[in-house]
């Protein structure tokens, strides 16, 4: 069973690579981890926040993101920011390593001058963080992850990684009332704009595949730029561009359960089980003019990985995204709904996307009519595709990166479904098996990682609570098409909350270059009396362009979403 839906260290495609190092012969995943899904950024921050409290000297804390914001808080304590919380624990002697996707010019609204700011303060405490961008031209550093190990006690080693970064806007929790650290986004979000996201914290062998991923950027050979104005900048400023020693790696952490060298069992929370097979994928792109010492012709497991286990896909597909776009895309999971007439998808993405400009979101919402039009006419009414607006009216922006299949296979990471991810970008991701399930006509235990995830998942966009949300596809399907048709025709019939709350047309809300949005008046049950139905989901369809943008949109989209492998002998 394992073998049918992981990769093998061949398939992998990149023999270059430390990660499949130690294991067994045509092994390239661990066994005896326990995977655990954080839902939103709130519990996530506050939990990370807890245990960076607790490293002390000799422990690792190893970090890796798109956009790290200083004065970020962690919790409620003004002072439990980002820089405060990871230079504590370098002054404590934790050994502090962070890497920042340096990013484009700050005047097209990038972020690089606050992960050179946070660079300086873990510096000036004793750690290094250092600004990377070794990337494809016009792509990113877009992995995610906090690894946590600890020199006395290899049993409470953790590594968190999925879509939730160290930066504002993330903060949010199951209320969606926004984090109070905003981002900049369309007004159509509120003051605060709701977040959801997914991190999923990992316990036991695991850890160590992490952590090769983290060693394998910081000690490349590659400079961390090789741009002449950015290395002149870089200069100017006397900014560090040498990464310090590393301390040698230690062993993986043992299995979950097993008794550690100092006679405890491995931490983890009551009654957890260690069933989970995880598998680390990664996408690295090919960069000019010197690739990756550890991927010299780049890396993409994370598509392998995808395309291995959706052609053993037999009745749910169950995705979360921020995009969704792309013919590739629309064309991946078309050809297994068309293979398999039982098969069905459910995706769960932004109602709108979070930007809104005449030119910037006219290509957005070609990407993501490329894929809707596909998946539509490969599946046609086995296809379900719903956004999430909040209990106050406003569109939740949905940045989880998940893929449930049957309950058995699952991926959380920093990876969305679009070419940009599948080929240009830096990206991580856990995939996760129960060694518990023999076989693919098996089903996985309840208490598996996949349905744990996908049960928190729905009952919340549901109303639901977790142990009450069906296992069976079919009730799954019904019951997510109820609780949108519901809440559809609810704001359908005028009934909504008092002032202004941007409310999207149900069905259709993306025509034009802007988005058509009705404010509803009236009481919070509506004037007529009738309650608000449980659950945030709505129905979404295809967007519709005119015919003016799909003349120049397209062209605009090989910039917001680009083909890594162009130049390339392979394709996505």
């Amino acid at each position: 069973m394992i073998p049918d839906l992981f990769l093998t260290p061949d398939e992998r495609e990149n023999p270059d690579t430390r990660i499949d190092e130690g294991k067994p012969p045509g092994v390239a995943w661990t066994e005896g981890n326990h995977v655990r899904a954080i839902v939103h950024g709130a519990p996530y921050l506050a939990e990370l926040h807890e245990r960076i409290e607790a490293l002390g000297d000799g422990d690792l804390l190893y970090f890796v993101d798109w956009r790290g914001d200083p004065d970020q808080l962690l919790t409620d304590d003004p002072g439990s920011s980002v820089s405060a919380t990871f230079s504590a624990a370098a002054r404590r002697g934790a050994e502090v390593r962070g890497l920042l996707w340096r990013s484009h010019w700050h005047r097209f609204g990038f972020h690089s001058q606050k992960s050179r700011l946070l660079g300086i303060e873990i510096d000036e405490a004793g750690g290094q963080c250092l600004r990377d961008m070794r990337v494809r031209t016009g792509g990113s550093h877009h992995q995610k992850f906090v690894l946590l190990r600890h020199r006395d006690d290899p049993g409470r080693d953790i590594a968190y990684l999925g879509g939730i970064d160290l930066c504002h806007g993330r903060r949010d929790s199951i209320a969606h009332e926004g984090d109070p650290q905003r981002i900049a986004m369309p007004q159509v979000f509120g003051a605060r704009p709701p977040w959801h996201d997914v991190q999923v914290a990992i316990q036991g062998p695991a850890v160590a595949d992490v952590e090769t991923t983290f060693r394998e950027r910081w000690e490349d050979s590659t400079p961390l730029t090789l741009n002449p104005g950015r290395l002149a900048s870089s200069l100017l400023q006397g900014e560090d561009l040498q990464p310090q020693p590393l301390s040698p790696q230690s062993p993986p952490p043992p299995k979950v359960g097993e008794m550690t060298s100092g006679g405890g069992a491995t931490a983890s929370e009551a009654g957890a089980t260690a069933s989970e097979a995880v598998q680390i994928v990664r996408t690295y792109p090919s960069i000019l003019p010197k690739g990756y010492d550890f991927a010299p012709r780049g890396e993409r497991s994370i598509a392998h990985a995808n395309t291995k286990a959706v052609a053993h896909a037999r009745h749910l597909i169950y995705l979360e995204d921020q995009y969704l776009w792309s013919e590739e895309v629309g064309r991946h999971f078309g050809e297994a709904l068309r293979a398999n007439p039982q098969l069905r998808l459910i995706a769960v993405i932004p109602m709108v996307p979070d930007v809104d400009g005449a030119v910037s979101l006219p290509p957005q919402l070609y990407g993501r009519k490329l894929a809707m039009d596909l998946l539509l006419e490969a599946g046609g009414d086995r296809v379900a595709v719903y956004g999430l607006t909040s209990d106050a009216g406003y569109p939740i922006y949905v940045h989880a990166k998940v893929c449930v299949i049957d309950d058995v296979w699952s991926s959380v990471g920093s990876d969305n479904f679009n070419r940009r991810s599948w080929s240009s970008d830096s990206e991580i991701a856990c995939t996760v098996q129960d060694t518990r399930v023999r076989g693919l006509d098996e089903p996985a235990p309840r208490d598996s990682f996949a349905r744990r995830l996908r049960r928190e998942l729905v009952a919340e966009h549901t109303g639901l609570d977790p142990q009450d949300v069906p296992d069976d596809a079919d009730e799954l399907w019904d019951l997510m098409a109820q609780r949108a048709d519901a809440l559809d025709e609810w704001y359908a019939s005028g009934a909504g909350p008092r002032g202004r709350r941007h409310l999207p047309r149900p069905k259709g809300p993306m025509k034009g270059t802007s988005v058509r949005w009705r404010r509803r008046s009236g009481a919070w049950s509506g004037a007529d009396g009738v309650e608000r139905p449980p659950g945030r989901l709505r129905r979404l369809s295809p967007p519709e362009l005119s015919r003016a943008q799909m003349l120049w949109a397209p062209r605009l989209y090989d910039a917001f979403d680009p083909d890594g492998t162009i130049l390339r002998d392979d394709a996505i």
